[in-house]
């Protein structure tokens, strides 16, 4: 059956098909969405819970370690880590990549839920999850700015129009603000007034609490109307609370301004944001999990003019950082990639077949394969992204092979003198079970991949099936519409005039190469000898190529940690910040610069600095060759340190790191692992291998250690609550009381004034209360500006007992705040009765009558990985360096200081990755082969053929190894798709050949010999037309270095090089396994008819 026939006979309706098709893939592509990398989120879960003011072991201890012990049972959980600092952990949960996500959050709130009863029954609110992609970076920050707002008004603002609109946008998933803080009320102590007057910290405390109030008054009715009962019962401003009496004495009242400067500023003092070195209010945007970036961003800008008009109009909103543009010109890069690819293999066919008409055959068949595809993508919910971009460009080279051979043949049918209809009928029919050979063996390499598990197969099956798709719609063009145009466009070649002689410089090749082919096969035992060395030199060349993971990109961003020492105030982080930031911005290839440090930004000595470069037009270097520039200038600024890393678009692993890899100890004894880490960090830092070595331990914080003598202070009236309290009131920025407005929730914060929290030594004038929050008199409270005159005190009923009649449900928000306004008499229950203030003199004890303190060392932080402590030693590749030569280095630096046997050390996120994607790269190749040995076994109905044509690829295995070394290209998985290529490509030259030789064998009577010599020289031209158009399809692939060229290129240079090394060598070891395996084939019928007489006619291989 000749399948050709029908769309040869009629030519209008394969025309029309033709053009459907094209048109089909024009409407796909412009609906197709767009994105950096196929999508492929990792099902990862954050769950967050705080303890305000516990101490980081406390923290790890009371809060991480029982949520670790409930989430740690739930299913395909593959990575679980924790960070606890100061008042707050965060566990991340990394599961199976066919984990479903939703499922995942349900069996996490159960855990949750489950831990509840573990966890402090004082916890604010309940811990809280959500859903995150670790390797997110922001998608877009925006920046606020302005000459008369200060950046707490800015903050406000920000959260309140811009993080409520923004989140509510499709696929936008975490609005963070950062840079300052809420505004808010806040009441600076003057420890030696409260002295002076008697006054404990912990009655201002109830004073405050009890003064702000927003409850239920009910109504009144008078028959017929309805009246609401208001009062004025919030207090707003700094100015309301001045006035405020705090205490009596001798009958006269103690205004809280005597005690303390009240202030309107910020909840938190301690955050600073710099946009190139201004202040400036950050909002930092990340899209949801799944959703596509280009989108997000699009909505996000189509709201920005709504948003800046609902701001003051002094406040300026800009687009400091944007992703999509580096994503968009990577995609404009790779699409003229695409573009250039068609062109070059069009003028190659052009340079074979020297006729234009003859050209535009398998230029349409190119054309329609490429962009039929987009149709195909479109229906399979596929993007638009650098993989599936590179399938297509690399197609360029495979699709014009199917045109190429049935258009060859073709025409070799008319030079022999058929009509141009027979000869298409003839050509199609005698080619089609060849390309349908080479065609359906090409798809058959990618199924491994489509089977694969893990990052490697969700990565790449896009790519392979993008690549498989426009295979399919080659062959049927091939079939369909090349036929029909063969009929109509070829014709003979024109004679030369007698005597005259065409130049034809493929002929004298194919001359030379007969000449050569013949010496090959009289001198066979040299060949295959050369064909055994080339796979000795496979092995060889894989075992000593550095090899990675994802090749490095270049993005055009980079993301930076401030490490400073760990004894290092906000003041002085504040100015590490600028003076940083400063040495960054005068960077040449810098375009801005923006940072904060503070509570927001981690631990208290770290920082974020977010950095966008010039667009690569602009500067001359990669981001890798910027950061390590600025890498020897950072270090001008003593007692900080910027790690500087470039945004990555694939990033694996839960726990976030000064640098790219991780490498994580874990030991029985916490003390011999903490003093084992930085003796490795230590002897890592000098390697010549790894750069921006650093720990996540960070165990010599200073701290002031107060050790009190609790009988002494027990003799003194005095319980350790009441101590606790009075610290919390005079250094923790302690929330007392809720302001609520129509729109937020404020508060009153109070705190000794900051010149008193900067000096240690003003321990010794702290003093403690023995009333603890119990004042001593009755006087009333609730006393606000203009309702009280000093000299006269009203005298109240006793204090209310209500604290202990309605308790309150502590895991909720609004909870939390009613819990706050409730604080009175003892600091817990329902609002004050009027009781709070005390009328008599107090008994204040000094702190260093009942302790002593000097400073000493703690942990500002508490990692887990599982549920054991970790510590995480991160680091970058020096220029030249890959993962295996860093793995080999770690592993050596550990032997050389001598490692204790209870401590183990493993890869983490990328590198552990890596390790993964090393030891399954065997294990794919080895798939391959076996999937094309069966598929070709099954098309020749043969156990022998696939061999020889599976022959080809020692070479191109060769070839593509000693490319990559010579362009100083690390085996990554990138390379590896292309090893998996080519063995999909060379095999189209051996079944070129054998399937000619088989042919003429049977239809010919030919001896095998005989027959290989003649399907290698007439196969000659298609196999080098071929071979040079997938090549040249290839080699734009390899000259990339624009936006997103650092994950093209080594395909490119693979297949590249593969071809070139197996064009030459198969062309002579192909015909020679053939005639071995023959000779073999034969000697075996012959056993086989010698030992099974009566079974002669069932020999294996007896129809080959």
């Amino acid at each position: 059956m000749n399948i050709s026939a029908l769309f040869i006979a009629r030519p209008v309706g394969t025309t029309l098909i033709t053009i459907g098709i094209a048109l089909a893939g024009c409407l796909a592509f412009l609906k197709l969405p767009v994105s950096p990398l196929p999508q492929v989120d990792f099902p990862t879960i954050l769950v967050q819970a705080s303890l305000p003011g516990a101490s980081p072991e406390t923290v790890a201890s009371s809060l991480a370690s029982p949520l670790e012990r409930h989430l740690g049972q739930i299913a395909h959980v593959t990575e679980m880590t924790s960070a606890s600092s100061l008042g707050t952990t965060r566990i991340v949960l990394q599961f199976d990549i066919d984990r479903d996500i939703d499922g995942a959050g349900r069996d996490v709130q159960a855990a949750i839920n489950a831990a509840r009863a573990d966890l402090p029954t004082n916890m604010p609110t309940n811990p809280t999850y959500r859903k995150i992609n670790p390797a997110d970076a922001p998608i877009l920050i925006l920046t606020l700015v302005s000459k008369t707002r200060t950046r707490g008004q800015m903050y406000d603002l920000a959260s309140n129009i811009l993080q409520q609109r923004l989140s509510q946008l499709e696929g936008i998933g975490q609005v963070v603000i950062g840079g300052a803080a809420l505004p808010g009320v806040r009441v600076e102590l003057n420890p030696y007034a409260l002295f002076k007057y008697g006054i404990g910290l912990e009655d201002v405390r109830a004073a405050l609490a009890s003064a702000n109030a927003n409850s239920p008054k009910g109504a009144i009715e008078d028959g017929e109307k309805h009246f609401q009962i208001y009062t004025n019962d919030q207090a707003t401003h700094a100015a309301d609370y001045a006035p405020l009496v705090v205490a009596y004495r001798n009958g006269a009242p103690v205004l809280l301004s005597d005690v303390a400067e009240v202030v309107d500023s910020v909840e938190d003092l301690r955050n600073e944001g710099l946009d190139n070195g201004q202040p400036a209010v950050f909002v930092i945007i990340f899209r949801q999990p799944g959703a596509n970036i280009i989108d997000a961003v699009e909505r996000v800008k189509a709201e920005l003019p709504h948003l800046q008009a609902a701001m003051p109009s002094d406040i300026d909103i800009t687009r400091a950082s944007d992703r999509s543009n580096t994503i968009r010109a990577s995609l404009h890069d790779t699409e003229w990639t695409l573009v250039i690819a068609v062109g070059l293999v069009t003028l190659i066919v052009f340079l074979f077949l020297r006729d234009a008409r003859a050209t535009i055959i398998p230029s349409v068949a190119v054309t329609v394969s490429i962009v039929g595809t987009f149709g195909a993508m479109y229906l399979m919910n596929f993007s638009l992204n650098n993989l599936s971009l590179m399938a297509l460009t690399i197609a360029t080279g495979f699709v014009v092979d199917d045109a190429i051979v049935v258009q060859e043949n073709i025409a070799r049918h008319i030079e022999a003198g058929q009509g141009r209809i027979e000869a298409a009928l003839s050509g199609a029919r005698e080619v089609g079970f060849t390309v349908v050979s080479m065609s359906l063996s090409l798809i058959a390499v990618f199924i491994p991949i489509l089977l694969m598990g893990g990052i490697v197969g969700r990565l790449f099956r896009e790519f392979a099936l993008t690549l498989s798709l426009a295979i399919l719609v080659s062959l049927v063009l091939s079939l369909t519409t090349t036929p029909m145009m063969c009929a109509i466009f070829l014709r003979p070649r024109p004679t030369a005039p007698d005597g005259a002689r065409r130049f034809d410089p493929v002929a004298t090749v194919r001359r030379g190469y007969e000449r050569s082919l013949g010496w090959a096969l009289r001198h066979g035992i040299l060949v295959m000898i050369a064909l055994l060395a080339t796979i000795c030199l496979n092995v060889y060349l894989f075992a000593i190529i550095p090899k990675g993971f994802f090749p490095q990109q270049d993005t055009g961003r980079l993301i930076g940690t401030i490490q400073a020492d760990q004894s290092i105030s906000f003041q002085a982080m504040r100015d590490k910040l600028g003076l940083l930031q400063a040495i960054v911005q005068n960077d040449p290839a810098i375009a801005s610069v923006k940072g904060y440090t503070g509570t927001g930004a981690g631990q208290t000595n770290s920082g974020l600095v977010f950095i966008d470069l010039k667009p690569k037009s602009e500067r001359s270097e990669t981001a890798d060759e910027v950061i390590a520039r600025l890498r020897r200038q950072l270090v001008q600024v003593p007692g900080a340190r910027l790690f500087l890393q470039s945004v990555q678009d694939i990033r694996m692993g839960g726990r976030a790191s000064n640098a790219q890899y991780q490498f994580t100890l874990q030991g029985d004894d916490v003390n011999e692992l903490y003093a084992y880490v930085p003796r490795l960090v230590e002897a890592l830092q000098r390697s010549s291998v790894l750069t921006d070595v650093n720990s996540d331990q960070q165990q010599t914080g200073l701290e002031t250690n107060i050790v009190i003598d609790r009988d002494t202070a027990s003799r003194l009236g005095l319980v350790m609550s009441q101590i606790d309290n009075t610290l919390y009131d005079a250094f923790g920025q302690r929330q007392v009381s809720v302001i609520y407005s129509a729109v937020n929730q404020y508060h009153v914060v109070m705190e000794v004034d900051p010149r008193y929290w900067q000096d240690p030594s003003i321990l010794k004038d702290l003093y403690v209360s023995t009333s603890g929050a119990s004042p001593s008199g009755t006087a009333t409270s609730n006393a606000l500006a203009g309702t009280v005159t000093r000299g006269a005190a009203t005298l109240a009923p006793e204090p209310s007992n209500t604290a202990q009649e309605k308790p309150i449900n502590a895991g909720s928000n609004s909870a939390r705040n009613a819990a706050t306004n409730a604080l009175a008499n003892t600091g817990r229950g329902s609002t004050s009765a009027g009781s709070a203030v005390s009328t008599s003199k107090e008994i204040n004890i000094p702190l260093a009558a009942f302790s002593h303190f000097g400073p000493g060392h703690t942990a500002l932080n508490v990692n887990h990985q599982g549920l054991f402590v970790a510590s995480t030693i991160s680091y970058n590749l020096r220029p030249g360096a890959s993962l295996s030569d860093a793995a080999e280095e770690i592993t050596k630096t550990m032997k050389a200081i001598g490692t204790p046997a209870r401590i183990q050390g493993s890869m983490q996120g990328t590198a552990r990755a890596f390790q993964e994607s090393l030891a399954n790269e065997k294990i794919l190749i080895m798939a391959a082969l076996a999937t094309v040995y069966i598929v070709l076994g099954i098309l020749y109905e043969s156990f022998i053929h696939p061999i020889t044509i599976l022959s080809t690829l020692p070479s191109a295995g060769v070839g593509a190894v000693l490319a990559l070394l010579l362009f100083n290209t690390e085996f990554s998985i990138i390379s590896l798709i292309g090893v998996i290529l080519l063995i999909g490509i060379v095999k189209k030259n051996a079944i070129m050949m054998i399937d000619f030789a088989l042919e003429i064998e049977r239809s010919e009577g030919l001896s095998p010999r005989d027959a290989i010599f003649r399907a290698c020289v007439l196969r000659f031209r298609p196999i080098l037309m071929t071979t040079l158009a997938a090549i040249f399809g290839a080699i734009p692939l390899a000259l990339s270095f624009g936006d997103g060229g650092e994950i093209r290129r080594p395909l490119g240079i693979a297949i590249v090089g593969g071809l070139i090394v197996s064009q030459i060598l198969t062309l002579y070891t192909t015909p020679l396994v053939y005639l071995y395996l023959d000779s073999a084939r034969l000697w075996a019928n012959r056993q086989w008819r010698r030992f099974f007489p009566r079974l002669a006619g069932a020999a294996p291989e007896a129809s080959a």
